[in-house]
């Protein structure tokens, strides 16, 4: 019994000191992954762009407008063009309802509720973030936002991933930054 187990641990000194053999580096090309994320984006935009485009164009009765942030929207409700407009900092009170293009309702208002968001300083899907700057007090609009302005290739339990959306949004009250600052 004794020479088993000195033969054990003689046999696990000597095996265990031998000299690790050096593993070659992986070579990773990232150009390439790169490459051909932005050309399956480019088309994936181009695609939505043209569904969003025929669902503009189905619709005669709104006037849609193409936002500098890369969506489209119209009004509901508009209000006068002097009213205030949200700005970084302040707190927006807000209700919307999210629609496939289909107009299958995915969130209804009324489950969602009233949402506040701290302008351009919380998490917020992109489209509502670049939305609210467009936005006054008491107005209502619905936006299209391609995939990448909402819920982009993760989408979640109801969102499919990729899936352009329609939002309602309406605008019930903001808060101005010097509002916040002495609450």
């Amino acid at each position: 019994m004794k020479y088993i187990l000195l033969l054990l641990i003689f046999s696990t000194v000597f095996l265990s000191c031998s000299n690790p053999e050096a593993r070659k580096p992986i070579v990773r090309k990232t150009s390439s992954f790169m490459s051909e994320s932005i050309e399956r984006n480019k088309l994936l935009n181009k695609a939505e762009n043209a569904i969003l485009m025929q669902k503009m164009k189905s619709d005669s009765l709104h006037q849609y407008l193409n936002s500098e942030y890369g969506f489209w929207y119209y009004y509901d409700v508009q209000v006068p063009s002097e009213n205030y407009i949200a700005k970084r900092g302040d707190v927006v009170f807000y209700t919307h309802e999210i629609k496939s293009l289909d107009n299958t309702i995915l969130y209804a208002k009324e489950a969602l509720g009233t949402k506040s968001y701290l302008v351009d300083k919380e998490e917020l899907i992109a489209g509502l973030q670049d939305g609210f700057k467009l936005m006054k007090e008491g107005e209502v609009v619905t936006f299209l936002f391609p995939s990448h302005k909402a819920y982009g290739y993760t989408g979640n339990d109801i969102i499919k991933p990729n899936q352009p959306l329609i939002y309602t949004v309406e605008l019930l009250k903001i808060n101005k930054l010097s509002e916040n600052e002495s609450n």
